[in-house]
């Protein structure tokens, strides 16, 4: 895998961590296995641009990837087998040789500052131009997060006026349903009442019938 797909690589690792940060509390087990992955093949990506003879893009991710290590915790890195990566040794000079200079030798004059190669130039450019893309992905993944974290609190807000609100619709609907028993009960007891004195009203009226009748007959 090239450098730039590492580091791309290591860019969408990195979001996934600061998501699984920020959601640690509720979900511990948030991205685990995916940051494990990827943090792997960014290993093995590292140790193979090392083979390559790469050392200076080789020594930036590895730097990228025990940053992102330690993001993910030293104890889930042990257990998904994700072991630091040391740094290169620098090689040993070897003895100098003894340079015996003949006669035709030419020298060229010496400067202190010698002409860079154009292809480490273009190397540490395209490096540079890397690294500023990364920061510019992490400056909008940060303000996203920022807006995210604004919304939630609204949300939150509105939560409790809707839970207030409910709380006095409770209160309003428990004193409506004591309302409607006593209001029950009431019948009840009129229901039951007219039962019993049923029989002596409907005698009483036919007895001031009667009377009527009798006054209206003599009359």
């Amino acid at each position: 895998m090239s450098a730039a797909k590492l580091t791309s690589l290591a860019t969408s690792t990195l979001s996934l961590l600061l998501e699984r940060q920020r959601l640690q509390g509720s979900h511990p087990n948030l991205h685990l296995q995916p940051i494990s992955t990827n943090l792997h093949k960014i290993r093995d990506g590292v140790i193979i641009l090392r083979t390559a003879s790469d050392d200076e893009a080789a020594e930036n991710l590895r730097a990228h990837y025990e940053r992102l290590r330690g993001m993910f915790g030293e104890e889930e890195a042990e257990k998904a087998g994700l072991h630091p990566i040391p740094p290169r040794m620098p090689p040993s000079p070897p003895p100098p040789a003894e340079r015996v200079p003949s006669p035709e030798t030419t020298y060229e004059p010496y400067t202190d500052d010698p002409s860079p190669d154009p292809d480490e130039n273009g190397i540490l450019l395209q490096q540079r131009q890397m690294m500023d893309a990364q920061d510019a992905q992490l400056d909008h993944l940060s303000s996203s997060i920022g807006r995210q974290h604004h919304i939630s609190l609204q949300i939150g807000d509105e939560l409790e006026v809707h839970t207030g609100l409910l709380d006095a619709l409770d209160t309003e609907l428990d004193g409506t349903g004591s309302r409607i028993s006593n209001a029950r009960r009431k019948l009840e007891r009129v229901a039951q009442g007219a039962k019993r004195n049923g029989s002596t009203v409907t005698i009483a009226l036919l007895i001031l019938i009667l009377l009527i009748l009798i006054v209206v007959f003599k009359t």
